[in-house]
């Protein structure tokens, strides 16, 4: 591994530049950017001469999971279309790698008592940063740009305008604690920083992630907020997808842990402890 070359770094450059004049979400650009530079140190060309082969020799080299595969080749191939359309490269080495299929539905909530020891050991930033994933449903990217103007009043309490992937913007209730805690903490970005004048996205989800301890994760705590929400929904998927800023209703199934209780009570009754009597 190397440091990222000149010529990769200015084509890293003007790749976001482009992204940024396309209106491309904040968090969006900074994942592309590790993508990129990751690839950067590990090659020992220039990313116009980079060849089919060697691409493909990268990506195999790497132990990634399915959905962090996925994630690289979405960033290979944005890039390398970008090129070709910038006339950097007259085909795109990304070409050649085939399409990673999403893994089957897997949802995995941080359960209570795993939550409730982290929100234990957390300083008062973690912990509202846990319960807006927890919560209300989100992404670590979103909690670290809250600004206090996206706290808004309605006619039953206070929404949160969330900013969410792609720019997309929607509304989230606030719970009547997230509010006081929220709205004490003075005008401007709530969790100030140095990216951008908030905290980073990334330094914020490594702090969570310590407090919850391996294999939990930050990203976990939406599922338990999808999930939750789902209960306390009566099953309605498309009040689910609202609040947890989805437009494919289909991600209900990636992300909801579906209760039991029914099956468990059906594998109860046809159990022979229950069917068989005593003579």
């Amino acid at each position: 591994m190397h440091p990222v070359s000149p010529e990769w770094a200015s084509a890293i450059d003007a790749y976001l530049a482009a992204q940024r004049a396309s209106s491309a979400a904040t968090s969006t650009m900074y994942t592309r950017r590790q993508h990129l530079e990751h690839l950067a140190r590990r090659v020992d060309v220039g990313p116009w001469r980079l060849t089919s082969d060697e691409l493909v020799a990268y990506v195999d080299a790497q132990p990634w999971a399915r959905e962090t595969a996925r994630g690289r080749r979405t960033t290979l191939d944005s890039f390398y279309r970008w090129a070709k359309r910038a006339g950097h490269v007259k085909r795109s080495p990304a070409k050649v790698l085939d399409k990673v299929k999403p893994g089957d539905p897997n949802p995995n909530p941080v359960p209570d008592d795993v939550y409730l020891a982290a929100l234990a050991r957390a300083d008062v930033d973690e912990a509202l940063w846990i319960d807006l994933a927890a919560e209300h449903g989100l992404r670590r990217a979103e909690i670290a740009r809250i600004h206090s103007r996206d706290i808004v009043p309605t006619l039953l309490g206070y929404d949160l305008v969330v900013h969410g992937k792609g720019g997309k913007l929607r509304r989230v209730p606030l719970t009547s604690a997230m509010h006081r805690a929220l709205s004490a903490r003075g005008a401007g970005y709530l969790f100030p920083g140095a990216e951008g004048g908030h905290v980073s996205a990334r330094w914020l989800g490594k702090r969570v992630n310590r407090l919850l301890e391996a294999p939990w994760t930050i990203h976990k705590l939406r599922h338990r907020a999808a999930t939750r929400f789902y209960l306390a929904a009566e099953g309605d998927p498309y009040a689910v997808a609202e609040l947890m800023g989805w437009a494919n209703i289909s991600m209900v199934r990636v992300y909801v842990r579906l209760p039991d209780t029914r099956l468990r009570g059906i594998v109860e009754a046809a159990s022979r402890h229950a069917t068989l009597r005593t003579p």
